[in-house]
């Protein structure tokens, strides 16, 4: 077996369209800008210091203090960081006193961690 070949896709011998399946996909697929903003937040979860506080706020609400301890980061970096995941939509934060918690935005976030960890471990 040619090594090569494992890396390589395998193509249809014969052009043949199927027009009811061409059908379906153009029924339900997303418009373009659906996509684009799909392709962006996903964007988002390729930083490896966001998935980290990302992580964090999986298992708890904290502040920036807490968050730069845990991760061994500047509050310079990780406040950086929080203000693009906040722009995103994927945490929320809530003032205390001279405090600011942070923490997932919904359920949503949750699930989407949970399935990509559960995607590279198999």
């Amino acid at each position: 077996m040619n090594p090569n070949n494992e890396n390589r896709t395998e193509c249809c011998e014969t052009t043949e369209v199927h027009p009811d399946l061409l059908d379906l996909v153009n029924r339900t697929l997303p418009d373009e800008d659906s996509l684009y903003d799909l392709a962006e937040l996903f964007k988002i979860f390729g930083d490896s210091t966001r998935i980290r506080i990302l992580f964090v706020l999986f298992e708890a609400e904290v502040c920036v203090c807490d968050l730069a301890e845990a991760l061994r980061m500047t509050q310079s970096a990780i406040s950086h960081q929080l203000a693009i995941l906040k722009k995103s939509k994927l945490v929320k934060s809530r003032r205390e006193g001279k405090s600011v918690f942070y923490s997932l935005a919904d359920n949503h976030v949750r699930t989407i961690i949970s399935q990509g960890m559960e995607h590279i471990m198999e």
